[in-house]
């Protein structure tokens, strides 16, 4: 297996400020096949694009919006036009104020992750994929057609993933997640971008099994509905790069220790026991040491908050919870998070930058 020791060659942040025109954005290292983008100082949609459907106007899906593909107002909005060798360009809007990607004089971040480039068509599945997969990193996007019966999807990662993140790109639905180290295999059960707790007890189970090829999913619309189209992003744990897992509060200001094996440069965490939780979403760009505590939220379209009365830390080999808050660290209450590595705890990463 390989070792990855530049995780920034397959994920990284870039932070801008918006010039209220229509531009290329570099700086990301890579040409990156998926792209989550925030304003930090305004409160507009998270915008995620990706490779395989493709940049251009009413591309757009939003974490915090249950709406299909394309919103009707890229003309007003903006949209990214394609994806760059070191990043990518967009389009502005007609309301350069609130352009969701360049709007002037306003912050923005984007989190980028490299999959495989071009797509290609996967067969592994008893449902035809279009998969951009890369094995080294446990990174894939694919896209499919309901078919309004139980039926499996071809991801391409060579291994079972242990998150899986899709959307209904035709009509308004709830992102479904399935998050395998905290649920396990085979349960009738899912999370969304919201503010709600696992949900269970789907009349028709969304998430059926998972193999090293594919996802079996059942006749819910959520993931497979008739005719609807769909985009999935599946994530396989890889040891110096990636953790997906949980962890239980005890309400303690010295707060529980979340080892990931690497130092972080992006960490999600949402409460999944009780509702009433946004989930929250740091990075180390936006922080750049210690004390963590700018927080964005993928359940929400608000502008960037600096809550310093909540800090986390990033350490060498995890995220260390500093707070009493409910957001991640509520008594007895169940975590999930998902993180993306800065450095790892082995590889040439550790030589100091300057010595390289």
């Amino acid at each position: 297996m390989a070792q990855i020791n530049k995780p920034s060659d397959y994920f990284n942040t870039l932070l801008w400020t918006g010039t209220g025109v229509s531009r290329s954005i570099t700086g990301v290292g890579f040409q990156p096949d998926f792209a989550w983008i925030k304003s930090r100082s305004n409160a507009t949609l998270h915008l995620l694009y990706d490779s395989v459907r493709g940049a251009g106007a009413e591309k757009e899906l939003a974490s915090d919006y249950p709406n299909a593909e394309g919103f009707g107002d890229s003309a007003t909005y903006g949209y990214l036009s394609s994806f760059d060798s070191d990043g990518y360009s967009t389009v502005i809007g007609s309301d350069t104020n609130n352009d969701g990607l360049n709007a002037s004089s306003q912050t923005f971040v984007g989190w980028n992750w490299l999959a495989g480039g071009t797509a290609s068509s996967n067969t592994d599945g008893s449902i035809t994929s279009q998969v951009s997969a890369n094995t080294t990193s446990g990174f894939s996007v694919a896209t499919w057609s309901g078919s309004g019966a139980d039926g499996t999807v071809g991801h391409g990662l060579g291994q079972t993933p242990d998150l899986v993140i899709v959307k209904n790109r035709s009509v308004s639905y709830n992102w479904f997640i399935y998050h395998r180290p905290a649920f396990g295999d085979n349960q009738n059960k899912a999370i969304y971008f919201t503010t709600a707790a696992t949900t269970t007890g789907f009349t028709t189970q969304p998430f059926k099994a998972f193999t090293s090829s594919t996802v079996q999913f059942g006749n819910n619309g959520g993931v497979n509905g008739s005719g609807n189209d769909y985009v999935g992003y599946f994530f396989k744990n890889k040891k110096g790069f990636s953790k997906f897992g949980s962890y239980t509060g005890n309400g303690n200001a010295d707060g529980p220790f979340v080892y990931t094996g690497f130092k972080p440069a992006w960490f999600l965490v949402k409460q999944s026991s009780a509702s009433g939780q946004h989930w929250y979403l740091f990075d180390n760009k936006r922080d750049t040491f210690n004390a963590v505590t700018r927080q964005l939220y993928p359940s929400l379209n608000a502008a960037e908050s600096n809550d310093t009365g909540a800090p986390i830390d990033f350490t060498s080999n995890g995220v260390k919870i500093r707070n009493t808050s409910g957001h991640d660290n509520t008594s007895g209450a169940t975590y999930i998070y998902m993180a993306f590595a800065e450095n790892p705890l082995v590889g040439t990463n550790n030589i100091p930058a300057t010595a390289r």
